[in-house]
Order: C-alpha cells, then structure tokens, then sequence
C-alpha cells in the first residue's frame, strides 16, 4: 500500500519541473533500517521518474555515516555555534567535504540560531549554550552574517535553506524564555516585528533598495567604544552620530555589509543616521541609543563539540 502511494504521488506530480524527491528528514535507528529503505525508495522513484533528483537529510556532517549516500542529493542539518561547535566551523566542514568528497551533491537544509527580542547584548562569543534561556538577537545576527557569506562563496552547496522564515509553535518547549516556542525565525510568531537577521538577508538577496542599521533593539549600551553595522545595496553609506560623520568605514562579509569599528558614544542619548543616494533619490535610516555606563549582559559561550543529529 505504501509503495502504491508513493507511486501515485510521483505520478501527481510529475510535471512539475522544479521537485525534487525527498526521501526523509533525519530518521536514524536502526542505521540499517534506515539505509535499505532509503535506498529502496530511491530505486523506486528513479524507476518511475529517472530524471528528478532524490533527497535525504540528516543532522551529521560526516559524508559516510551509513544513513548518508543512498540519495543522488545528501542533505545536511547544521547548526554551527547554536547546537554544535562554532559559528565559524561552516567553514572547514564544507571546505572539507569539497575536497574528500568532490563528487557530492550536497544541501545545507537547516542552519541558524534562535532569537528573543528581548534579548540583547554586545557581548557575543563564537557559541551560545541554546539549554540556557538567553537567546539575544545579536548573535542571530552575527551566525547568518558569516554562515551566509561562507554559503555565498561556496557553490559546492547547490541549495541552502535557511531555518526558518518566522518563529514558530513547538508545542514541547520551552526555550529562550518562550514557552512552545523555536524562535529561529527571521521575524516574529506573529509577523509583526523583521529581525535584524531578515534584513540581512534582504540587503544581499533583493533589487529593492536596502539601507539598515543593525541593533535598533539593543538601545540599552554596555560599551561606551562600540561598532556601528550597516546593511546597504544601494552603495556605500554616510553614518553620522550625533551629526557629526563616522569615518573608517570598512566591507564587511559580503558587498551589502559595512562596519565602522571603534566608535565613542556620549554619555546618554546617541543619535545614529545613515544616508545613501542611488538613482537620485536619497534613502535614510535613524535609530537611537542610549549610554550611560559600562556594563555587560553577556550570553554563554559553552561550545557543543558534538554534531547535531536532531533530537
């Protein structure tokens, strides 16, 4: 009966260019199990559809672990400085893959981390413990920076997905002090509010004009010497603070990100604008800070050293 379904499915869809057959997303024991049938399933769509691709997905990273390279795509879960490792460890584990396994078709079907609003600091390392409630929207930020800059530079990857568009209902948690809650999205439950990490995403992706100062939502400052990000496809912008111009504007991952390192604040309110001219029209961007004392809400840095195989 199963077999039937399956069938029939492909044939529903059959004249659909754009699919591609997915087999199963992170199944795992029994190993062998899991190997036979994917297989199977495999022969079975490239018998009744030879020319689509097939697709399975799972949380390790390593090439050969036997649930792995029984589709024509291998898709992985990896969730570097949230579940496991750190934020740069995409890194070498794709370039690794790229040179071990050259032949490969791979996806990069989830990646990112979760983000509460409420929760913000300049204090980030290169890891967050996700099993303490302290999600701070800063080190979202920082993970699809430098992940989707590495994906960028890498079309090894042939499709990455991003997790996830909005924040969602998990019925069973209660994460990043948000009960039944995964706060990976892009922007909130109720699509309200874009976090900053969607605007990233905007600047690198769309035509439409895009000029964005990062941390509105971090007002409260814990560092008088702080940095200034701005995202910007329509050019290099002008920042000023307090209406005085920012020099020392340096590129940042990609050609929409720019930096401005070691920028003084005042004590109290700081007023941040950017400005971009493209096409004659002149685009602008404020928010305010406020400083008024060293301070530091830093999130836990403990690294994971195992992979994440889902849970």
């Amino acid at each position: 009966l199963f077999i039937q379904y399956v069938k029939e499915h492909l044939m529903l869809t059959f004249y659909t260019t754009s699919y591609v057959w997915g087999l199963h997303n992170e199944v795992y024991q029994p190993h062998e199990y899991t190997a036979s049938l994917t297989q199977s399933l495999h022969d079975l769509a490239k018998t009744e559809d030879p020319d689509r691709y097939t697709v399975a997905v799972n949380g390790y990273g390593h090439a050969n672990h036997p649930v792995n390279q029984n589709t024509d795509i291998q898709g992985m879960n990896r969730y570097f400085g949230w579940y496991e490792k750190k934020v740069q460890d995409i890194k070498p584990w794709v370039e690794g893959l790229e040179k071990d396994y050259p032949w490969q078709k791979l996806m990069l079907t989830e990646y990112g981390a979760d983000a509460n609003l409420d929760h913000q600091t300049e204090y980030l390392g290169d890891a967050l413990n996700w099993g303490k409630p302290y999600y701070p929207e800063t080190f979202q930020t920082k993970t699809h920076e430098y992940q989707w800059s590495v994906i960028a530079e890498h079309p090894y990857i042939i499709a990455s997905y991003l997790w996830n568009m909005f924040d969602f209902a998990v019925p069973m948690w209660s994460r990043g002090g948000v009960p039944a809650r995964n706060l990976k999205g892009l922007m909130t439950f109720d699509r309200k509010i874009k976090k900053d990490s969607y605007y990233w995403y905007k600047a690198n992706w769309s035509k439409s004009p895009v000029l964005y100062l990062t941390q509105r939502r971090n007002t409260d400052r814990e560092r008088k010497q702080t940095s200034v990000t701005v995202y910007s496809n329509i050019g290099t912008p002008k920042v000023y603070l307090n209406g005085k111009e920012l020099t020392g504007i340096r590129k940042g991952y990609t050609d929409v990100h720019y930096i401005f390192d070691q920028v003084t604040l005042e004590k109290g309110k700081n007023k941040i604008k950017a400005v971009a001219v493209y096409n004659g029209k002149e685009y602008v961007d404020e928010i305010e800070w406020d400083y008024q004392s060293e301070k530091k809400r830093d999130a836990d840095a403990h690294e994971n050293k195992n992979e994440h195989a889902g849970w």
